[in-house]
């Protein structure tokens, strides 16, 4: 999907940005293609660069914007996640404008040997810390389990995929009480959602925000981990640098394992073409690791 640029924004929308920002705009540098829609830009002013983020408010997704925002507001300063520096409705948009994260970093890189490794289990391991509790708002992350629960029940009314008993066990054995907790959650953690710089981990696009266990974010990366090529048993092994991972309920593993691997068949069949082979790989990934932590 293509993004909308700086300048598709109403002049009184980027006046007020300038304003909040200290002076005039000089540059924008769209952050390129994106899945959702809006504005996402990295705007150089004269003294310095900021990352900002807008939508229509009352387009379909005001609701991740808004999440994200909020979840900016009530990160700890020590977070490793880009500052806020302002958020705001103008005309019709949603408007969030966050530090930049200097022109050296890159996401990061989760391939097996990776120097980033590390630096991400760590990062992973001081979200759990630093954010519990969960700060005032946080909605319960089976609010994020809802449209996963049912993707399924559309694939099981089709009879996809033909191996679905690998899914439908793991699925009526989960129990969404054991994603209760207090910790604020990412809940979408990958390459694409982390920049390194200097050997520090930067957290970005908090657009799924949550309330819940806090193993919860580790499980969600391990599918991830197996696209990026690590075998199943390998993910274990790295997870087990994540204190709250050893308290993560094995049929819930296993059952968020399942639908979340449903949701990227759903969309690698009904999604974006131009997501669906990205879906797909990412689902391959999702079975692998159900398949193993099924066998345990």
């Amino acid at each position: 999907m293509t993004r909308q640029q700086w300048e598709d924004l109403p002049v009184s929308v980027r006046e007020r940005v300038e304003l909040e920002c200290g002076g005039p705009v000089i540059k924008a540098e769209p952050a390129g293609e994106g899945v959702m829609p809006g504005i996402a830009a990295r705007l150089q002013t004269a003294n310095h660069s900021v990352f900002i983020k807008a939508v229509e408010a009352a387009g379909i997704a005001a609701k991740a914007h808004r999440t994200e925002s909020w979840a900016a507001s009530v990160l700890p300063d020590e977070a490793p996640a880009p500052h806020l520096l302002w958020r705001g409705q103008q005309d019709g948009w949603l408007v969030t404008v966050f530090e930049y994260i200097n022109d050296n970093s890159r996401h990061v890189d989760l391939t097996p040997g990776s120097p980033d490794l590390p630096a991400v289990l760590d990062t992973v391991s001081l979200l759990g810390a630093l954010l519990t509790p969960c700060p005032r708002g946080g909605a319960p992350v089976i609010d994020n389990i809802l449209p996963l629960l049912a993707k399924d029940s559309h694939l099981r009314d089709k009879g996809i995929p033909a191996d679905r008993d690998l899914y439908d066990t793991a699925i009526e054995r989960f129990e969404p009480s054991d994603l209760r907790g207090n910790t604020l959650l990412h809940y979408d953690l990958g390459s694409s959602n982390m920049l390194i710089s200097q050997g520090s981990v930067y957290v970005i696009d908090w657009s799924y925000a949550a309330r819940g266990a806090a193993w919860i974010d580790a499980a969600m990366l391990a599918p991830r981990l197996v696209e990026a090529g690590h075998t199943p048993p390998e993910v274990d092994e790295l997870l087990s640098r994540v204190p709250s991972w050893t308290s993560a309920p094995p049929d819930a593993v296993i059952g968020l394992a399942a639908l979340w691997t449903r949701f990227r068949i759903y969309k690698a069949r009904y999604g974006p073409e131009e997501m669906r082979e990205f879906r797909a790989r990412a689902a391959v990934a999702g079975k692998t690791w159900l398949a193993y932590r099924q066998s345990l």
